[in-house]
């Protein structure tokens, strides 16, 4: 016997007169039982358990309107359709605020219900069979044109159908596409290393119209054309935030802003005394270290106190781009959750202010956290997951708070975006180096500094990619795919240790192709 498409009960008073719309759903392989007013249709629904109702709201004795929620107590899950010849909007709003599902209004004809049927009773199989058709054509063709020649763009094309792919596997886990994917996602990164090698130079020596925008071109790109105009502006830089992990996030968003959304590539090495620097610079790494030794960081120092001058930076960008403010700039970084709050409460005295820069730190603190707590790992074992408790994080925010408080104020422009993202390093490596080299996992710089493998683009002369040369004999090494640097002492140790945790600093799609997005208010 065929196995039902679902189970339907349909309650209404003049139940006859449908019986053309049963007998069409019957035909369709749903199975359908009636009732002729609430009271039945409640003995009805405690004694089996149905997958849709379809509810009239103008019935003898117990309206519509009191058998809805008497329903939801019974099962909340099975979704609601109202049916019915009332078209008064109060009816309407009374059913939407005791959280109707659908509503449909008589005569209702058989497209408009076999439409309902499928939105709730099989839009899960539609969905599925959709997803399969649509990634087994995206695989062949993205398998297929790895074999081409790419352009940047065509890489931001590959990057976004990976990524939505993610994401809509994470709904459909159980199709077993996740293997298929992640060597899809290996095979792409080992070619989109190769085709940074290649090309990388050439932007930054002599771009062309294929070339991307870079880490030092996002201020003049975005931020100077708003502020020569003179609007307010805010500028927000979620550190070690991935395409994947913003998609989470502007799905809360878009209630509040209309969203353009942009993509620039990041400066190697993709991490944040390199990137972030360069972004509030507006200028390459070399540069800035030549022009403002007094804002450089100290390489030799920790990370977190690589970025103390991100304020003069700007300051001096603007000075240079000789934009007139009408009051100094100003220059927040959020690190904990009682200053972010503080600020949240304080967003709209600085929404006065001509340019405001809002550096938030949570996201890289939580890919950092993850390798050194197991908490974390049992919350976020894989890139599903990883990307769920971002939009946790997200959602709880200071930083969602600032932006729902400033949908609400006329006149601003709100830019957001990142310093780099980060990959999930799955495959050690063992690198060389003396005891002053970096310790940085995917990437590292020194003195005659080494590594095994082909899975590293070896930087000789630093001048070339425009990066501070620190003395003789420095070079960099930069991770590609999903490496990360081990060294030989106590190498197994480390291997296992640093296996599986989510780092940044190497060459990716993950970590250097990455968006920008401009909100503004509806």
């Amino acid at each position: 016997m065929e196995q039902t498409k679902g189970k339907i009960l349909w309650i209404d008073d003049e139940i006859d007169l449908l019986r053309p719309h049963i007998i069409l759903l019957t035909q369709r392989g749903y199975e359908v039982n009636t009732a002729s007013n609430g009271d039945d249709a409640l003995e009805i629904a405690r004694r089996e358990r149905h997958d849709l109702y379809f509810l009239d709201e103008s019935m003898v004795g117990m309206s519509g309107l009191d058998t809805l929620p008497l329903l939801k107590e019974i099962d909340p899950d099975i979704p609601v359709v109202m049916v019915t010849k009332n078209e008064a909007e109060s009816v309407m709003e009374e059913a939407i605020g005791k959280k109707i599902d659908d509503y449909l209004t008589k005569p209702v004809n058989p497209a408009q219900i076999l439409a309902a049927c499928k939105k709730f009773l099989e839009s899960r199989r539609i969905t599925k069979e959709k997803f399969t058709q649509d990634y087994l054509q995206g695989f062949t063709d993205i398998s297929r044109r790895l074999f081409g020649y790419l352009e940047w763009n065509d890489w931001l094309d590959i990057y976004t159908k990976l990524v939505n792919f993610s994401l809509d596997l994470d709904k459909h886990p159980e199709l077993g596409f996740a293997q298929t994917l992640q060597d899809q996602w290996r095979e792409c990164n080992a070619a989109f290393g190769r085709f940074i090698e290649d090309n990388y130079r050439g932007w930054i020596a002599s771009p062309d119209k294929s070339s991307p925008k870079l880490s030092p071109h996002i201020l003049d790109t975005y931020l100077q054309p708003k502020l020569q105009a003179g609007k307010k502006t805010f500028f927000i830089i979620v550190d070690c935030m991935r395409l994947d992990q913003w998609l989470m996030m502007e799905e809360l968003i878009r209630p509040y802003f209309s969203v353009q959304k942009e993509y620039y590539n990041s400066i190697i090495p993709t991490a944040t005394p390199f990137a972030r620097n360069s972004i509030f610079a507006g200028l390459f790494p070399s540069e800035f270290f030549k022009h403002y030794p007094q804002y450089s960081p100290d390489l030799a120092a920790g990370e977190h106190s690589q970025n103390a001058h991100e304020k003069e930076l700007l300051q001096q960008w603007v000075k240079r781009r000789r934009i007139p403010l009408k009051n100094d700039v100003q220059y927040i970084k959020v690190i904990d959750t009682d200053f972010g709050k503080k600020i949240e409460n304080q967003i709209l005295r600085y929404a006065q202010n001509d340019l405001t820069a809002i550096v938030f730190n949570a996201v890289d603190m939580i890919a950092h956290s993850r390798s050194d707590y197991a908490i974390l790992k049992e919350i976020a074992p894989d890139e599903s997951a990883y990307r769920s408790l971002t939009k946790s994080w997200f959602q709880h925010s200071s930083l969602f708070g600032i932006l729902r408080t400033l949908s609400e104020v006329k006149d601003i422009s709100i830019v957001i975006t990142t310093d780099h993202g980060s990959v999930r390093c799955m495959h050690p490596v063992k690198a060389f180096g003396d005891r002053e080299t970096s310790t940085c996992l995917r990437f590292k710089y020194g003195r005659n500094v080494k590594a095994d493998g082909k899975s590293t683009l070896h930087i000789k002369s630093p001048e070339e990619y425009k990066l501070p040369n620190t003395g003789l004999s420095t070079n960099y090494i930069i991770a590609k795919e999903d490496i990360y640097y081990v060294y030989p002492t106590d190498y197994n140790h480390y291997a296992q240790r640093y296996r599986d945790s989510i780092q940044h600093g190497g060459i990716s799609m993950e970590e250097m192709i990455l968006p920008v997005i401009t909100l503004e208010n509806k």
